[in-house]
C-alpha cells in the first residue's frame, strides 16, 4: 500500500514540475537588441528553441525589461507591432509564423453546427470561415506573371472578423500617372472591383489568402498573393503592355456593361481613338460621342450635341471641373479639347449622379491626364489643317509634374496660297492650350491644377471679322481621411467672350461683344461605409455674371450708338447625398437627391407686366429697381435621382432608373445649330427653370467571355419651361428679352440599340437609335402659340439614327477602319405659297418644321500604319492615311430660299460634298 501511496506522490509532483517549466518565468532587460538576439538570450536562460526565417526579423531592434515574467508575455510585446506570429509546442519548440497562427485543436464550429451528436450541413449558405485553396499552374502562371506575396495584418484568434478591407492605388509604372478602370479580380471567388478615375481602388476580401489579378487593355497583368488578416493598403504599379493589341475605343471593365448600376453611361478613351476616321485626320471627343445611340447633331459641321431629345444648352461640358461653354472650332468642325491631353471621357444621359447638376441632358465629364512625374515625354502630330504638341515634364521626380498642350491651325495661309481673290480675303484660324499641374504632397493628399484657353477668329466676308474664346481655370485638393473616407475641394472659374468687329464703311462701323463668367466652389466627398453602403455628398455653389451684349461705333465716323445692356448676376448653390446600396448579391440602388436653390441678384431693373397677357409694352406695369447684391428672385427644388440594377446572371442584368433635374441657365437662339453668337439668359421673375424629368429602362448582356456586349435601352423625358423665340425674334441687345421669347412644354422617348466586340482582330460597334423630340409653344393668345398649340418636331428630330464602326487588325502595326453614318433628314419650315395684301406680296410659310431636309448618309474609311512596337526607341509612331465622305454624298447642312424674279427657289449648302483625303503623322516619346 506504502508503494501505491509512494508513487501516486512521485507521479503529481512529476506533473506539478512539467507543468511549471512549461510556462516559466524569467527575468530579462533589453535594450535595442535586435530581435534574433533577445530570442537567444531566452533561449540561454531556459529550454527553449526558437524556429523562423531570419529575413522575418532582419532591421527591427526592440528594448524592454522584464522581472518573472512568462516567455509569452515577453514574446506578445516584442511581436505587437509586427506580422509575426508565434507558437509554443510542449516540448520547448517555439514556431513563429507571418501573418497566420499555428492551431493545436480545430476551433469551434470547424465541422459547422452540431445539435445532438449529428454534424448539420447547410449546402444553400457560403461558409466564409475557411478561405478556399487557391491553385497555381507552375508551368503557365508562374512563368508568365510573376506572384508577389503581400502580408498585410497577422491572425487575432481572438478576433470574429471574417472581412477585411485592402485598398489603394494603381499607378503607371512609366509615367506615374494614375489607371483607371483598371479591373481587379480575386482568383477563384466572385470577389472583384474596378479602380475609380484617380486609379483608387477598395476591395472587401476574405480573411486569410487571395490572390488579386489585375487585367487592362495596354497593361501587364500582375498576380499579387495577398495573405490579410487586418484592413490594409496596397498600392501598385503596372508597366505598359506595348505588344498588347488597342483594339477598342469604347473601354470598360470586362463585365461594367452588366454590373454598372447607372444605366445611360459610357467611357470613351481618348488614346484609342486614332484608329477611326474623322474629318481632315483630326480626332475629334464629340464626333466619336455622336457615333454612339442617342447623341446627335443637326448636321455635319454643325457645333453642339443633342441627347435623348434634348437641346444643345442641356448638356453640361466639363474640363477637369470646369464648364466649357463652347466647345467647338471653326462652327464645329473641329473640337475644342485637345485629345492629347485628354485621358477619359464619362458621358451621363440617363441616371445623372446627384453631384452634378445645372442641366437637364448630360454631362460630358472630361478629364486631362495627369503629367509623367517619372521621365520627359510629349505626344505630337502634323496633318493637312492642324499640328498638336504635347509635352509632359517631371518637376520633382516622382511627386509632381506639368502637362503643356497647344494645338494650331494653318488655315489663314492655305487661304491666302489659294488663287481665288475672294477666299484670300478670308480668315478662318483657331488655336487652344492649356497646362496642368500635378503634384502628391504624401499618401494623403494630393493638388492638381488645370488652366486652358482657346480662341477663334474668322472672317467669311471682308467687312466683318468674328472671334470667340474660352478661358477656365480649376484648382483640386483631394485628400484621404482613412481607408473608407476621402473627399475632394474644387474651386474653377469658366469664362467665354465672343466679339464683332464691322468695318463696312466709315458710317457704318461697331465692335460688338458679348462675354459670360461663373466661378464655383465644391465640396466633394466619399464615404464607403460597407460593402452594402457607399456614400457619395458634398456642398456646392456658383456665381454667374453675364455681360448680355455692347455695341460701340467702330470709328469716329460712325453714326452707331453706343449701347450696353445691364449685368445680370446670379447665385446657384446645393447640397447632395446618394447610396449605393447593395441590397443583394443581384439587386443594387444607387438613390441620391440634390436640393438647389438659385437666387437672381441686383444690381438690375426687373419689368412688371399685367398678370394673365402678353408680355409687351401695352401691358407693362413698372421697372422694379434692385440694388446691388439684392435678391431679384429665389427658386428652390429638389432633384431625385434613383438607379437600380437587378442581376439574372452573371452576364445579364436589368437597368432603371429616374432622373429629375433643374437648369436655371437658357442659351438664346433662333439658329437650327449653335453659333459663336448664342448668348446665355438667366432665369429672373419673368423666365422661369427649365425643369425635365426622365425614366429608362435597359437590358445588357454579355456574350463569349465578354467578347460581345449588347444593350436595349429604352427612354421617356418630359421638359418643361424650355426657351423657344417668337417669329422675327430680336435675341441681341435686346433689353427686354422676355418678350421676344416663349417657354413652353418639350417631350421626348426613344429606343437605343449597341452591340459591341471588343476583342479580336475585328472589332467595334453598330449603334441604332429611334428616337424622336417634339416642342409644345401654346399660350392663351395667338402672338403665344405656334402651330396651333399642338406638339410638333423640334429643330434636331431625326427619327432613325445608325452608326457603324469597325476596325480590323491586318498586323499588330496595320489595320483598316471604317465608319458608315445615317440619319433621317432633320426638320424645316419652307414658304408653300405667296399672298399679296395691299399691294404688297408675301410668303406663306408652312407650319414649324413641318416637312424635312434629305437623309443624310456617309461612309469613311482609313489605313492606319503603327511604328514597330520595340520599347528601346525614342519615338513611337503612327500615320493615319483616310478619306472622308468616300462615296462623295452632297449631304445637305441647311436648305434656304432666295427670291428671283417673283420665283421662290429653294438651295441647299453643303460642308463637305465631295470625298476629303488626308494624312496625319503622329509620334509619342
Amino acid at each position: 500500500m506504502k508503494n501505491h501511496i509512494l508513487a501516486i506522490l512521485l507521479f503529481l509532483n512529476f506533473w506539478c514540475v512539467f507543468a511549471q517549466d512549461n510556462n516559466p518565468k524569467i527575468s530579462l532587460s533589453f535594450q535595442n537588441y535586435s530581435v534574433e538576439d533577445v530570442l537567444k538570450s531566452i533561449e540561454e536562460k531556459i529550454n527553449y528553441r526558437f524556429y523562423f526565417v531570419l529575413d522575418w526579423l532582419k532591421g527591427t531592434s526592440v528594448s524592454g525589461s522584464y522581472e518573472n515574467a512568462s516567455v509569452d508575455e515577453i514574446l506578445t510585446d516584442i511581436f505587437n507591432e509586427t506580422l509575426i506570429n508565434y507558437y509554443i509546442a510542449k516540448d520547448g519548440r517555439v514556431i513563429l509564423t507571418k501573418n497566420n497562427i499555428i492551431y493545436d485543436a480545430l476551433p469551434d464550429g470547424f465541422f459547422g453546427n452540431t445539435t445532438q451528436g449529428t454534424i448539420s450541413e447547410n449546402n444553400n449558405e457560403e461558409e466564409e470561415s475557411i478561405s478556399a485553396p487557391v491553385f497555381f499552374n507552375e508551368a503557365t502562371t508562374t512563368q508568365r506573371t510573376p506572384v508577389e506575396t503581400i502580408r498585410i495584418g497577422k491572425e487575432d484568434k481572438n478576433s470574429n472578423r471574417k472581412r477585411f478591407t485592402l485598398s489603394g492605388t494603381v499607378k503607371n509604372a512609366v509615367n506615374g500617372a494614375p489607371v483607371p478602370n483598371l479591373a481587379l479580380v480575386v482568383q477563384g471567388k466572385k470577389i472583384g472591383t474596378v479602380t475609380d478615375t484617380n486609379g483608387a481602388f477598395r476591395i472587401e476580401l476574405p480573411a486569410g489568402l487571395n490572390v488579386i489579378e489585375t487585367q487592362s487593355l495596354g497593361f501587364e497583368t500582375a498576380l499579387k498573393r495577398v495573405i490579410i488578416y487586418n484592413d490594409g493598403r496596397l498600392d501598385v504599379t503596372l508597366n505598359e503592355s506595348y505588344e498588347g493589341l488597342k483594339e477598342v475605343v469604347i473601354d470598360a471593365d470586362a463585365d461594367k456593361n452588366v454590373e454598372d448600376t447607372n444605366i445611360g453611361s459610357t467611357q470613351i478613351d481618348v488614346g484609342e481613338m486614332k484608329n477611326i476616321p474623322l474629318v481632315l485626320g483630326e480626332r475629334d471627343i464629340f464626333k466619336v460621342a455622336t457615333a454612339l445611340p442617342g447623341i446627335t447633331n443637326v448636321g455635319e459641321g454643325a457645333a453642339g450635341y443633342n441627347v435623348r431629345g434634348g437641346k444643345t444648352d442641356q448638356n453640361l461640358i466639363l474640363l477637369d471641373d470646369a464648364v466649357i461653354y463652347n466647345p467647338a472650332h471653326f462652327f464645329g468642325i473641329f473640337s475644342a479639347i485637345n485629345p492629347f491631353t485628354s485621358d477619359e471621357v464619362t458621358i451621363y444621359k440617363g441616371n445623372i449622379p446627384a453631384r452634378f447638376g445645372g442641366r437637364l441632358s448630360s454631362v460630358f465629364d472630361i478629364r486631362t491626364k495627369d503629367a509623367n512625374i517619372e521621365k520627359f515625354s510629349g505626344e505630337a502630330s502634323i496633318g493637312p489643317v492642324t499640328s498638336n504638341l504635347v509635352l509632359e515634364m517631371p518637376l520633382v521626380k516622382g511627386k509632381s509634374g506639368l502637362l503643356l498642350g497647344g494645338r494650331s491651325t494653318y488655315s489663314n495661309w492655305i487661304l491666302r496660297s489659294l488663287d481665288e481673290k475672294e477666299l484670300q480675303k478670308s480668315k478662318a484660324s483657331f488655336f487652344d492650350i492649356i497646362a496642368k499641374y500635378n503634384t502628391k504632397i504624401d499618401n494623403k493628399n494630393s493638388i492638381k491644377a488645370t488652366g486652358y484657353f482657346s480662341r477663334d477668329a474668322f472672317s467669311i466676308t471682308s467687312d466683318s471679322l468674328y472671334n470667340y474664346n474660352n478661358s477656365l481655370a480649376s484648382l483640386r485638393w483631394n485628400h484621404t481621411f482613412n481607408d473608407k473616407h476621402n473627399g475632394s475641394v474644387i474651386l474653377s472659374n469658366s469664362h467665354y467672350r465672343f466679339n464683332i468687329d464691322f468695318d463696312g464703311n466709315e458710317a457704318t462701323n461697331f465692335k460688338l461683344g458679348y462675354a459670360i463668367n461663373e466661378t464655383e466652389l465644391k465640396l466633394q466627398m466619399k464615404y464607403l461605409h460597407s460593402e452594402t453602403h457607399k456614400f457619395d455628398y458634398g456642398i456646392s455653389s456658383k456665381l454667374y455674371g453675364v455681360e448680355p451684349g455692347s455695341v460701340e461705333p467702330g470709328s469716329s465716323g460712325s453714326i452707331i450708338e453706343p449701347l450696353t445692356i445691364p449685368k445680370e448676376r446670379a447665385l446657384e448653390s446645393a447640397v447632395f447625398v446618394s447610396d449605393n446600396f447593395k441590397v443583394s448579391d443581384q439587386l443594387t440602388l444607387d438613390a441620391g437627391v440634390r436640393y438647389s436653390i438659385y437666387a437672381a441678384l441686383g444690381e438690375a431693373a426687373q419689368r412688371i407686366y399685367e398678370e394673365g397677357l402678353p408680355k409687351g409694352e401695352e401691358t407693362l406695369l413698372e421697372v422694379r429697381e434692385f440694388g446691388s447684391n439684392k435678391v431679384i428672385e429665389t427658386y428652390g427644388n429638389p432633384e431625385v435621382r434613383v438607379g437600380a440594377r437587378y442581376f439574372f446572371n452573371p452576364e445579364f442584368s436589368v437597368k432603371a432608373s429616374y432622373n429629375n433635374a433643374y437648369q436655371y441657365i437658357h442659351s438664346l437662339s433662333n439658329n437650327t445649330t449653335v453659333s459663336p453668337t448664342d448668348t446665355w439668359k438667366l432665369s429672373d421673375i419673368n423666365i422661369r427653370p427649365q425643369h425635365a424629368r426622365q425614366y429608362s429602362l435597359g437590358f445588357f448582356k454579355n456574350f463569349e467571355d465578354n467578347m460581345y456586349e449588347l444593350s436595349l435601352e429604352g427612354y421617356y423625358k418630359r421638359t418643361d419651361d424650355i426657351l423657344d423665340y417668337k417669329v422675327g425674334a430680336q435675341l441681341l441687345l435686346n433689353e427686354a428679352i422676355e418678350q421676344e421669347v416663349l417657354q413652353g412644354e418639350g417631350k421626348s422617348y426613344g429606343v437605343e440599340f449597341l452591340l459591341k466586340k471588343t476583342k479580336g482582330k475585328f472589332n467595334g460597334w453598330l449603334g441604332y437609335t429611334y428616337s424622336r423630340s417634339f416642342v409644345k409653344l401654346d399660350g392663351d393668345f395667338i402672338e403665344e402659340t405656334v402651330n396651333n398649340g399642338d406638339f410638333f418636331p423640334s429643330n434636331y428630330d431625326k427619327p432613325h439614327d445608325i452608326s457603324l464602326v469597325t476596325n480590323y487588325k491586318l498586323t499588330k502595326r496595320y489595320s483598316f477602319s471604317a465608319n458608315f453614318v445615317y440619319q433621317t433628314g432633320r426638320p424645316v419650315t419652307v414658304p408653300v405659297g405667296n399672298y399679296i395684301l395691299n399691294d404688297v406680296e408675301y410668303v406663306f410659310y408652312s407650319d414649324r418644321n413641318q416637312l424635312r431636309i434629305p437623309d443624310y448618309y456617309r461612309l469613311d474609311i482609313s489605313f492606319n500604319v503603327e511604328g514597330n512596337h520595340k520599347i528601346k526607341k525614342f519615338a513611337h509612331s503612327f500615320w493615319n492615311i483616310s478619306i472622308y465622305n468616300v462615296l462623295g454624298k452632297n449631304n445637305p447642312y441647311s436648305v434656304f430660299f432666295v427670291t428671283e424674279a417673283g420665283e421662290v427657289k429653294a438651295y441647299q449648302s453643303s460642308i463637305f460634298s465631295i470625298p476629303v483625303p488626308t494624312i496625319t503623322y503622329n509620334f509619342k516619346f
